[in-house]
Order: C-alpha cells, then sequence, then structure tokens
C-alpha cells in the first residue's frame, strides 16, 4: 500500500519541484535589475570635457551631423552609421606613442564584431591637412582595416574638432581648431544607435577592449 502511494506521488512531487524551481527563478530575476549602460549628456560628464556652450544641457545629447571621406574618398555622414552601434575615436597617422595601441585595440574590435553588421568604428584624423585619402588609404591597408566596418575619416579640422568637443566629450583641452589647435586623446567612445554616448574607455587598455565588447552584448538586449 505504502509503494502504491509513493508511486502515485511521483509525479506530483515531481511537479512541485518544478514550479520552485521556476519560482525560484523569477523570484531571483524579478530581485536582479537588468543592467542598463547609462546615457551621457554634458551634466554626466567631467565638465573639463564638456565646451562651457553646453553646460546647462541635462538630457537628449546627442552627436551632431557630420560630413566627412574616407579613406576610399567615399563621403561617410551620420548616414553611414544609421541604425547602427559604433565606437568613434580620433588619431592621426604620424601618431607613434599612443595612436599605434589604440589601433591595435580598434582592430580588435573589428575582429570580434567582423560578423555583426550592426556594429561599426570611425576614427577621426586630427591632422586632417597631413592625413589625405591617400595616406588614410594607405594607413588602412598597413593596419588591416577593412573598408565596410571601418571608416578613417578626413576633412575639415574646425568640424572634426568641434565633434571631438561637443559632441563626444572625449578631450580635455580648449581649442578653436586653428593652425595651432591639437587634440591628442585615448578615449574609446561607445554611441548607441539613437546617436547616444553610451560609454567611455582608456583605447590604450586592452581590459577596456573586453568591457566594449560586454557593453555591447548589453546594449543590443535593449
Amino acid at each position: 500500500m505504502e509503494v502504491n502511494y509513493f508511486k502515485k506521488s511521483i509525479p506530483t512531487l515531481l511537479v512541485m519541484t518544478l514550479f520552485s524551481v521556476l519560482g525560484i527563478f523569477v523570484f531571483y530575476t524579478l530581485l536582479t535589475p537588468e543592467k542598463r549602460l547609462p546615457i551621457y549628456s554634458p551634466v554626466d560628464v567631467n565638465p573639463r570635457l564638456v565646451d562651457p556652450s553646453l553646460h546647462h544641457i541635462k538630457k537628449n545629447h546627442s552627436i551632431a551631423d557630420f560630413e566627412l571621406i574616407d579613406q576610399n574618398a567615399k563621403v561617410i555622414t551620420q548616414e553611414t552609421y544609421k541604425d547602427k552601434i559604433y565606437i568613434a575615436d580620433f588619431f592621426f597617422t604620424r601618431c607613434g606613442t599612443i595612436c599605434p595601441i589604440m589601433t591595435t585595440h580598434m582592430n580588435a574590435l573589428q575582429a570580434a564584431f567582423i560578423e555583426d553588421p550592426e556594429v561599426l568604428l570611425l576614427s577621426h584624423s586630427v591632422t586632417p591637412i597631413m592625413d589625405s585619402v591617400s595616406v588614410l588609404k594607405d594607413y588602412a591597408v598597413q593596419k588591416g582595416v577593412i573598408d565596410e566596418k571601418w571608416h578613417l575619416v578626413t576633412g575639415d579640422k574646425q568640424q572634426i574638432y568641434n565633434l571631438a568637443r561637443k559632441s563626444y566629450f572625449a578631450v580635455l583641452d580648449e581649442g578653436d581648431g586653428g593652425a595651432q589647435d591639437f587634440i591628442h586623446t585615448e578615449q574609446f567612445v561607445l554611441i548607441d544607435k539613437k546617436k547616444r554616448i553610451r560609454g567611455f574607455y582608456d583605447g590604450t587598455d586592452f581590459a577596456e577592449v573586453k568591457r566594449i565588447i560586454e557593453d555591447i552584448a548589453i546594449l543590443k538586449t535593449e
């Protein structure tokens, strides 16, 4: 009699166990908030990185429209990055200090997302007069840049410097984009599909490259 009762109880016990496991999972999920990346506006950033004209802006900051030329003499605008996640940085081809490291790390990001059409890279030359299209092309070939994935851009210096200071908040120093103005920054900046800043990273630190990869995975779940 006891054996038959035990056999009859097995399905009930299994159902109870299943519901217990599901209950614990749901409870844990409700108590564990989904990780989300911050959305950066001027007030969220070191004031030294933000142009004074933007200090009052508390929300809804996005990257300004732009028009630049890449290593293939192709016009690159905000439309090139429409509905894309991208990583932006600022470099120059003759740089012998931080830029080679940054380029190596951008190359690692290129490899990490080579099969992902949602993720692109954008590198702005801070010496656009010297970094002509042909110079950028030679540099791209040398560094293994894949044209569809990674655009190295040159163009109007004032526009590039305004982007660095007023859109990406990538540099500490002030300037007017004139002949004597020069910026040099290790910042990688993560931009979402709505042109909003979602992260800042040290482009010379490989651990930060891993963090970018992890953060993009989080960003894609939003």
